[in-house]
């Protein structure tokens, strides 16, 4: 792999906790944590203390905090309950890049049975150029061993600015939960060794648990939105990151930018129970029926020229056309607009964060 001239200093590690003991879990990342700066926000709704072990650069947030910089208990359990936590901890880093991991997962291993960095893998995809005009079928062009094939023209090689890389997992799969509660056996063991760019215009159900971003590109466009009437603590009793996926997606699309997929895997652990989780992710898997074609067909502005103006179209557009259908699509604009407020207000012109984190 290339070698890329990124400062640890330039990376921030943001966890949402969502379980209060992440003892093993760090433990497991300290070979690659340990070198960057490390940002944990506790889920506002969990009452257990948190409990983690010594030797890491970390910040932690709680409730108190964030309440204290939101400025409202109940903004605080609108935006950062549950997994949402994670987006607090995007507002405060004062750094370029942030890679975020879910608090089940732990470093995997590839086919030669060595142990990934998943955090070096996520810097590399992001401080490449993609291509999401005109797809290459040796994949990501930028990684060693491979180049542009016949036929890619010389004019479209430059590609544009990486803005956001997403990555997958072994073991636990990210199904919905039908489709887990269908296959209780199933799991991933296959690493693919690969990465590619998604083509412009072309919707992907990006997950939370296992990304990386650059801050300074994307701003405020992952963020807090869609919720469940009944989310759950589990990812398939959730939809917050497939809604925020594809509003990043739109904004990357509008203002140049490309999004990849594929490498770093991590592992994730067992958790949950699919069966059980049914009901509180239903409706979720309905809304996805409405909301893909919504995106699918969006088509913003000329005027909009930053995240935060892509967001506040997308938030307008969502409540027009999304909003009659379903009362939760309203709420998911509502707090759309209620995230780029507070960006707008949190962060200065710089692109830093006007407190210390």
């Amino acid at each position: 792999m290339t070698q890329l001239s990124i400062m640890d200093d330039e990376v921030d590690i943001v966890i949402g906790a969502v379980q209060p003991d992440l003892t093993s879990f760090m433990n497991e990342w300290r070979p690659i944590f340990s070198r960057f700066h490390v940002i944990i926000v506790k889920d506002p709704e969990m009452k257990e203390e948190l409990k983690i072990v010594e030797g890491f650069d970390v910040k932690i947030y709680q409730k108190v905090d964030i309440d204290k910089l939101v400025g409202s208990s109940s903004l605080t359990t609108r935006l950062f309950s549950g997994y949402s936590c994670r987006y607090f901890g995007y507002l405060v880093s004062q750094k370029k890049y942030i890679i975020s991991f879910d608090d089940d997962c732990v470093p995997a291993k590839d086919n030669d049975g060595l142990s990934v960095d998943a955090v070096a893998q996520h810097i590399f995809n992001l401080a490449t150029p993609a291509t999401p005009l005109f797809f290459n079928t040796l994949y990501d062009p930028f990684r060693q061993g491979t180049d542009f094939v016949r036929g890619y023209p010389f004019s479209m090689r430059n590609g544009v600015p990486c803005a956001l890389s997403c990555g997958l997992w072994l073991n636990l799969a990210d199904y919905d939960a039908p489709t887990q509660a269908l296959k209780p056996e199933h799991r991933n063991s296959r690493y693919v060794d690969a990465v590619l760019t998604v083509p412009s215009r072309a919707m992907m159900p990006i997950s939370g648990i296992n990304i990386g971003f650059n801050r300074e590109l994307m701003g405020p466009a992952l963020l807090p939105g869609l919720k469940l009437a009944a989310e759950g603590k589990f990812r398939w009793e959730t939809v917050e990151d497939i809604w925020c996926g594809m509003c990043a997606k739109v904004v990357c699309d509008h203002l140049g930018y490309g999004v990849k997929s594929g490498l770093p895997y991590v592992y994730r652990n067992d958790r949950g129970d699919a069966i059980a989780s049914l009901k509180k992710e239903w409706a979720g898997v309905k809304l996805m029926e409405e909301a893909v074609p919504f995106f699918q067909s969006m088509r913003l502005s000329s005027a909009a020229v930053t995240p935060e103006d892509c967001l506040s179209e997308i938030a307008s557009l969502a409540k027009e056309k999304l909003g009659p259908k379903n009362p939760m699509f309203a709420q998911a604009a509502d707090a759309m607009m209620e995230w780029v407020k507070l960006w707008s207000r949190v962060v200065v012109v710089s692109g830093s964060s006007s407190i210390p984190s």
